[in-house]
């Protein structure tokens, strides 16, 4: 084994400076805990440390929101329109964005009232939690919900090499910073009860395709709602049916997912989804 290889090596080169102490403990080793020989240990952290968190906080399960981190609140998007016709951006662009805020406007609206209608339920633990990725756009639009609504709610972050985000929405006891993308689709996928899933891009469609795979191919057992929210948005951007036509998939695998652009509709079908499947009320009422 190679010197740099060597944890007993690096162990030693560590601890020089804290000799007079004497030796160092594996677990407070960072040149061992940050090694590659250490990655599992790293992994295990990531699914143990919030485990923990959801245990202590009561947080039996929850509702993911999805969708870009570059949708813009309306208010946001309204400036941005202002400045471009003074001359300070992109006019093209800036109307796209307003456009496309009337999803970051549904998804905060979707979230307070399934928040409103989790506490409605009386549960000692907590029930159908908001959770998202914590980031901007969409995340923020449905933790700002979630928050309004004056309920917890999660975020799942993930370090990538962009610049940092805070979403003050996210409670804070539930804020979590992820460096493993998969230990983050597993917290995404583990807790949730269900999903809406709004405009996005490359992160948003692998999280959308790797949610129905798993329950496609019956790896994910348990009922998984699925709202795919902007249908104008999707049909432009996913021809599931010529996956069909095609062959590609069955056609009652289209059926996988609720398509809508109302949020009355989706909030109707969420609750009534929710009630049925996960607190066992078959046939109840809204």
């Amino acid at each position: 084994m190679g010197e740099g290889r060597d944890p007993v090596r690096r162990e030693g080169r560590v601890a020089q400076g804290a000799a007079a102490r004497g030796p160092n403990k594996a677990y407070h080793n960072t040149g061992f805990l940050n090694s590659a020989d250490a990655r599992v240990l790293r992994m295990l952290a990531e699914y143990l440390e919030p485990q923990s968190r959801f245990d202590y906080h009561k947080v039996e399960d929850t509702v993911v929101f999805m969708g870009s981190a570059r949708i813009r609140s309306h208010e946001d998007a309204e400036e941005l329109v202002r400045q471009a016709e003074a001359g300070h951006g992109d006019l093209e662009i800036a109307r796209m964005q307003l456009k496309m805020s009337v999803y970051y406007e549904a998804a905060r609206e979707l979230a307070a009232r399934l928040t409103r209608w989790s506490k409605d339920l009386g549960k000692v633990e907590r029930r159908f939690v908001v959770c998202t990725g914590g980031g901007p756009g969409i995340m923020e639009a449905a933790n700002r919900g979630a928050s309004e609504a004056h309920g917890m709610n999660v975020g799942l972050t993930i370090s990538i090499p962009q610049p940092e985000f805070d979403n003050p929405y996210v409670t804070r006891e539930l804020s979590f910073h992820f460096h493993y993308f998969f230990m983050r689709k597993f917290w995404f996928a583990y807790l949730a009860k269900a999903v809406l899933v709004f405009p996005g891009g490359y992160g948003t469609l692998d999280e959308l395709f790797e949610l129905l795979t798993l329950v496609q191919t019956r790896k994910m057992r348990k009922p998984m709602p699925i709202v795919l929210f902007g249908t104008e948005y999707w049909k432009n951007i996913v021809d599931f049916d010529a996956l069909a036509r095609h062959g590609m998939i069955s056609p009652d695998d289209i059926n996988l997912m609720f398509r809508t652009d109302s949020v009355d509709e989706a909030y109707d079908w969420i609750v009534l989804q929710l009630a049925e499947k996960a607190l066992g009320q078959p046939g109840a009422t809204l």
